[in-house]
């Protein structure tokens, strides 16, 4: 019946478009963290089975009026929450817990029409099954959805964000949810329907009753379904924390993850056991060796292929499995509940157990070794070859695993973990070499680092040299006779430290209380700074919104985590908040310094929109020095501030990009400005 596939595939397409709307929504107000994605994920994988417990419970217990009735009654009720607009009520005052907040927001936001969205899919298949009872299609349906889930999910950052603004988007989805409410409703009229006199079943036929599952048959979906969602979110945050942070490089496993639910429950049997056991062992045992491969970071152009390649072919065996084991259509809810069960216990175990258990990504490996393990439990009814040798791939992935934990840990000073990811102070050399220094890296990505040599430590490093667009600017306000104040929005190791006088005021924000910690105990720059240095806990935008003007000669936004940068620090009304806290001839230093994206464009618009003055500052100081290649763009009301010849020498003009639109709040587009 074509109702039902429209009315799933309108509310599976819904499901997956209201979580980037809703994520890029709340960005803003949580430092533009990736965790808030991850977050978001856990709150939209529990809402999901909460809705498949739901339609499993109604089929269960409810006659079919009732069961329309009462799904009705509830779908009406979930109109008032629109439009999901988020209130502002719900912005960070201090230091809370976001993870908290978060779900929190979304579950008063988009909890009841997400709810309503995620029963959709069994519960209408469930519909279908009694409506039609000799059917065979009814898993297609669960085909059908995911397939609607990954035209969304792809959708969104190519024809959505690039075009429609954050209010636009809730809006549009708002009234499709408008639609798919009208969907739902003409769906369960039609299921009241006497069913469809059953035709001779052909041989073959999937009926819509059968045996009931065992005990065994619902624990082995769990585990299938929660490793399927484990080992998405865990090479997601391998491939994008410790190989690349490229854009939309998230997309990726995502859309495998995906692919295949769809090539499995579609029903042509692309999912053949003899053709994916051999190379799922031999992609698990190569993403292990992988793991410490050159210190556990491949080349981008091996890794991303390698990891993505493997997370498809463990995809494929997970859910393939699963669609191997698919019971009657008549114990198709409580199937889809475990699916549903074990994907939410898969992403809590990532999103919320393994940041309290571990200090790094250790779950990855560990994901590599149960895959191992249950692919020998499904095999065991094969020749006995198969199952020795999974155990054989076990026991060659968990050694390198154990390698890769060893290689963490004994080469690192300190790691820690929390909502923001994970961190790890590393020293290369030793005091007694002038080369010698200490790294702060989040990932791939260092965060700052300082010589160890002890006549060396108050030097700047990396992204802060003289030559810098920052340094020059820093270099030009120190000749000033008054003391000056600098904001730094972005702590690191606090390298801006080093070019404070005495008099001087030093402010910096940061996010996350570790680097607040680490930056104090394992790096000197605060510390030994001539300035006054202060260090404030929270989101540096929403600090300054609530605080009175600082009236800053220096505010430096740092904050942009190399190839990942928080877009709520690039819009038009972030510019008037900095702009609020400086002087008359004060400068704000943005670093847009970025493999994948031309940033300065970006500042030079929103600058224009104002009336301001820029100057992009580049410097490459080649191979042999300390200092790293910066792109600095520094923006003042005055021109004279930007007029001082150390700067001028050294700007360079900001290349327009056509058609670019001004970044504000509700609008930012990153594919606009891939390089």
């Amino acid at each position: 019946m074509p109702i039902y596939a429209l009315t799933i595939f309108a509310s599976a397409f819904l499901l997956f478009l209201v979580q980037p709307i809703m994520a890029k929504q709340i960005l803003p107000w949580f430092g533009g963290s990736a965790a808030v994605w991850t977050t978001c994920l856990m709150f939209f994988q529990l809402v999901l089975l909460f809705g498949y417990a739901y339609a499993d419970w109604t089929i269960r217990f409810l006659k079919p009026r009732p069961q329309v009735i009462l799904h009705a009654a509830l779908v009406v009720a979930s109109l008032i929450s629109l439009p999901i607009i988020a209130g502002s009520g719900w912005k960070p005052e201090g230091d809370e817990d976001p993870t908290g907040l978060i779900l929190g927001l979304l579950a008063v936001t988009i909890g009841l029409p997400y709810f309503l969205l995620s029963t959709t899919g069994p519960l209408l298949q469930a519909w279908f099954a009694r409506s039609y009872p000799a059917t065979r299609n009814v898993y297609r349906l669960f085909a059908l959805s995911n397939g609607a889930s990954l035209i969304a999910l792809v959708a969104y950052p190519f024809v959505v964000e690039p075009y429609i603004t954050t209010r636009e988007q809730s809006i549009g989805w708002s009234l499709g949810y408008a639609l798919f409410a009208l969907l739902c409703a003409v769906s369960a009229f039609v299921s009241l329907r006497p069913p469809k006199a059953a035709a001779p079943t052909p041989a073959g036929t999937i009926v819509a009753d059968g045996p009931a599952p065992r005990t065994a048959d619902y624990l082995l979906w769990l585990a299938l379904a929660a490793l399927g969602s484990f080992m998405l979110i865990a090479v997601t945050n391998h491939i994008t924390h410790d190989v690349a942070s490229v854009p939309f490089l998230w997309i990726l496993p995502l859309t495998l993850y995906l692919l295949s639910f769809v090539l499995c429950f579609e029903g042509r049997n692309w999912y053949q056991r003899k053709i994916f056991f051999g190379p799922l062992l031999f992609v698990v045992a190569a993403m292990a060796w992988a793991l410490h491969y050159e210190a556990g970071i491949m080349n981008i152009r091996y890794a991303i292929p390698l990891f993505s390649t493997g997370l498809f072919i463990m995809c494929m065996f997970f859910h393939g499995e699963l669609a191997a084991r698919k019971p009657a259509p008549r114990h198709l809810t409580g199937y889809y509940l475990m699916i549903s069960l074990g994907g939410a216990i898969g992403g809590l175990m990532i999103g919320f157990v393994a940041p309290k258990l571990f200090n790094t990504y250790y779950e990855f490996g560990l994901g590599l070794v149960f895959t191992t393990l249950i692919a020998a439990y499904v095999a065991r009814r094969l020749m006995p070859v198969m199952p020795a040798l999974a155990l054989l791939a076990t026991g060659f992935t968990g050694f390198h695993v154990n390698q890769y934990v060893e290689m963490l840990s004994g080469n690192t000073r300190v790691m820690m973990r929390n909502f923001y990811g994970t961190l790890r102070v590393k020293d290369s050399g030793d005091e007694t070499s002038a080369h010698g220094v200490r790294r702060l890296m989040h990932g791939v990505i260092m965060h700052g680092e300082q010589f160890l040599a002890p006549d060396r430590r108050m030097e700047p490093t990396t992204y802060y040299g003289p030559a810098s667009g920052i340094g020059r600017l820093m270099t030009v306000k120190r000749d000033r006779t008054q003391p000056i104040r600098v904001g730094v929005v972005g702590l690191g190791t606090g390298t801006l430290a080093t070019y404070g006088r005495a008099g001087d005021a030093y402010r910096f924000y940061e996010i996350n209380p570790q680097v607040i910690e680490l930056a104090g105990s394992e790096f000197s720059f605060l510390g030994s700074s001539q300035a006054t240095v202060e260090t404030l806990l929270g989101d540096a935008r929403l600090t300054m919104e609530r605080e009175p003007a600082q009236r800053y000669d220096v505010l430096a936004i740092d904050a942009f985590s190399s190839d990942s940068i928080p877009t709520h620090l690039m819009t038009y009304q972030a510019m008037g908040i900095y702009l609020k806290n400086l002087t008359a001839d004060g400068v704000i230093a943005f670093h847009v310094t970025n493999r994948f994206l031309l940033l300065a464009p970006i500042v030079k618009r929103i600058a224009d929109e104002y009336g301001l003055h820029t100057a992009l500052v580049s410097d490459d100081p080649g191979d042999v020095s300390d200092f790293s290649s910066t792109e600095w763009v520094l923006v003042s009301r005055n021109a004279a501030a930007l007029a001082d010849r150390r700067i001028a020498e050294a700007t360079s003009t900001i290349s327009e990009i056509p058609g670019l639109r001004l970044w504000t709040d509700s609008f930012n587009n990153l594919f606009k400005i891939l390089k």
